[in-house]
C-alpha cells in the first residue's frame, strides 16, 4: 500500500470494489463491531472513495445486516 509516498507492507485487502468507488467490505460474524465500521472507514480514507457498504452474512436476517458507511460527506 501507499499513502502519501510513503510505502507499507501490510495485509491492506478490500473485499470488493464496485465500478471503482463503492467498497464493500463482507464479513461473517456472530455480530457487527465497531472494529469492523472502522476498518472499512480505513478503507475508504485509504483509497479516498465516499461510500462503503458493511454486510454480515452470518444471519438469519441479511436486511438488518447491512450498513453504510460514508467518508467525508
Amino acid at each position: 500500500m501507499h499513502y502519501r509516498s510513503i510505502r507499507f507492507d501490510v495485509g491492506f485487502r478490500m473485499d470488493i470494489l464496485v465500478d471503482n468507488c463503492v467498497v464493500i467490505e463482507v464479513k461473517s460474524v456472530d455480530s457487527l463491531l465497531d472494529i469492523h465500521h472502522k476498518q472499512l472507514l480505513t478503507y475508504l480514507k485509504l483509497t479516498d472513495k465516499r461510500l462503503g457498504i458493511l454486510v454480515n452474512f452470518n444471519t438469519m436476517s441479511i436486511n438488518s445486516n447491512i450498513v453504510r458507511i460514508v467518508n467525508n460527506l
